[in-house]
């Protein structure tokens, strides 16, 4: 008996190809039946669902999430599941949890504590990638894969010198990024502005990225500006990666601040050039102007050299926070892109100290004026005060350059979506129905059909996933139903945690998880490990 019949919907297939109505059936979290209107008897089930009105199509995949802590500390994850993303790739930007020792965990927690919490409230009983995977498949609310950690494993191997890896040391990077890929890792990540892993040079970078293409996988890097000398830096990877033959993903592939006003045109027209040439490259994208990160992002690498502790050390010493406040407002520090700081651009999102939460909501500039003091000042203050561990909303984009990078036929979606905060960026909760919504409905900057293909078949082959991304028979049934006239972010700059309106029911594997609009308490997230042949 058929479990489930979807009846008289609106079918987007993920192909990008027209809509077309039919009745969906499904069986055992598969797709059994595709039944186009008017073409013979209509499966049944044991239950049907009337979805007159509605558009069917796969689930969505988030190619930049930030939610390696969350979907173990929030079995609900609405931000997500609300959206209709089935599928999330975690590890991003070169930090997360896995592969570490005792030493490498602690330091890791505390610096990106700004995106997943410090961890407090996690039991780590995880040191590997494959542990780490083993505690999603325990049971989550989304499907979830991981991108091996480059500063992490850097951190692990070499520690917070910036300086070569020894042969010793390059072996042991090697041996760690293998054992993760052999585990289930789809790829490797880097965060070339973020420190420890900005310290490899690209022969370091190269030799990694060739042990990731004999798994088959990708590299993902945030690489070394996405602001002064952002094409050379797009550029930089695409060589790198031609070198190691590995395929790239570049992540959240915007053109930001002044010097790159209406430039997104440069950058499809490099990577154009690098695809005709034989390259395997495809980018992801959130549909919003500003960016998000963490104040001690914005710090140049060499005041984060050494650690955490390192940074806070170097802060309190007022001749070296001088130093510091040079390079950030004056030089352009290379955490800030190369870009001299603007401090009227930096919006305080979150604390971790709830005792700092006045500063949420205001520019550092606006901050400042409020103390009576120069922006850096209480920049510093925020940065001691909060142990590093304050986020922020970067606006520095530009709308023309967001919407011909989205256009682009190798473009996925990745809301790069913090969590953390009183007030994270709204792409969290947003990035997927704004798409939907905003920019192929009432924009009509992409057709509805392309956009899905876009946020579906697209990442999917990317992650070289024979049975998702498309509404097929056999393919999982990881699907989304929603009302194309209706469908929207409800979450804003100002109200940032608003769940989507216009998206009804969402399943994994055939269960809803979303249901007439609520979450239910189906966890049917599991981790999806690619297990290719090493070459």
């Amino acid at each position: 008996m058929t479990d489930l019949v979807i009846k008289d919907v609106r079918v987007i297939d993920g192909t990008g190809e027209a809509g077309y109505r039919a009745d969906v059936a499904i069986a055992d979290g598969r797709i059994t039946r595709i039944h186009p209107e008017g073409r013979g008897p209509r499966p049944t089930a044991a239950r049907t669902l009337d979805a007159d009105g509605l558009a069917l199509s796969p689930g969505f995949i988030d190619m930049h999430a930030h939610s390696d802590l969350a979907l173990i500390r929030d079995p609900d994850h609405s931000a997500k599941a609300a959206q209709g993303v089935t599928l999330e790739v975690l590890g991003q930007d070169g930090l997360s949890y896995a592969p570490v020792d005792d030493r490498t965990l602690g330091q890791v927690r505390q610096v990106i504590a700004g995106w997943n919490g410090d961890g407090s409230d996690i039991d780590f009983d995880w040191r590997t990638v494959g542990e780490y995977l083993d505690r999603l498949d325990r049971g989550i609310a989304v499907n979830a894969a991981y991108l091996i950690p480059q500063g992490t494993v850097r951190m692990y191997a070499v520690g917070w010198d910036d300086r070569d890896a020894t042969d010793a040391e390059l072996d042991h990077m090697r041996r760690l990024v293998a054992e993760g890929m052999e585990q289930g890792a789809v790829g490797m990540s880097s965060g070339l502005t973020y420190t420890p892993g900005m310290y490899a040079k690209d022969a370091e970078l190269t030799e990694l990225c060739r042990v990731v293409a004999g798994y088959d996988g990708y590299y993902c890097p945030h690489h070394r500006s996405y602001g002064a000398g952002a094409l050379e830096a797009y550029r930089e990877m695409v060589e790198l990666t031609r070198s190691a033959d590995c395929s790239l993903h570049l992540a959240h592939a915007t053109m930001n601040f002044g010097v790159n006003k209406g430039k997104g045109a440069d950058l499809l027209e490099l990577l154009d050039e690098a695809i005709a040439a034989g390259a395997d490259i495809i980018l992801d994208t959130y549909p919003y102007t500003p960016g998000a990160t963490t104040l001690v992002a914005m710090l140049p690498s060499w005041a984060n050299e050494g650690g955490p502790d390192a940074t806070l050390a170097r802060l309190r010493d007022d001749a070296t926070a001088e130093r510091i406040r040079h390079h950030v407002e004056v030089i352009g520090s290379d955490g800030c892109h190369g870009v001299p700081m603007e401090w009227d651009t930096i919006e305080i999102s979150g604390v971790s100290d709830p005792g700092l939460a006045g500063y949420v909501g205001k520019t550092v500039a606006e901050a400042a004026a409020g103390h009576g003091e120069a922006p850096w000042v209480t920049a510093r203050r925020l940065l001691l005060a909060d142990n590093l561990g304050s986020t922020i909303l970067q606006h520095v984009g530009h709308e023309d350059n967001v919407r011909a990078i989205m256009k682009h036929p190798v473009h996925t979606g990745g809301s790069d979506g913090i969590l953390q905060g009183v007030k994270p960026h709204p792409r969290a909760y947003g990035t997927f129905p704004h798409y939907l919504g905003h920019y192929a409905r009432d924009l009509g900057v992409l057709s509805l059909e392309e956009t899905v293909a876009h946020l579906t078949s697209r990442p999917a082959a990317r992650l070289r996933l024979p049975d998702r991304g498309l509404v097929r028979e056999g393919y999982r049934a990881d699907l989304v139903l929603f009302d194309p006239d209706t469908v929207a972010a409800g979450s804003t700059f100002e109200a940032p945690r608003t769940l989507p309106t216009g998206i009804p029911h969402v399943l994994i594997d055939g269960k809803f998880v979303i249901e007439d609009g609520r979450r239910t308490d189906v966890l049917a997230g599991r981790s999806v490990r690619r297990t290719p042949s090493k070459s």
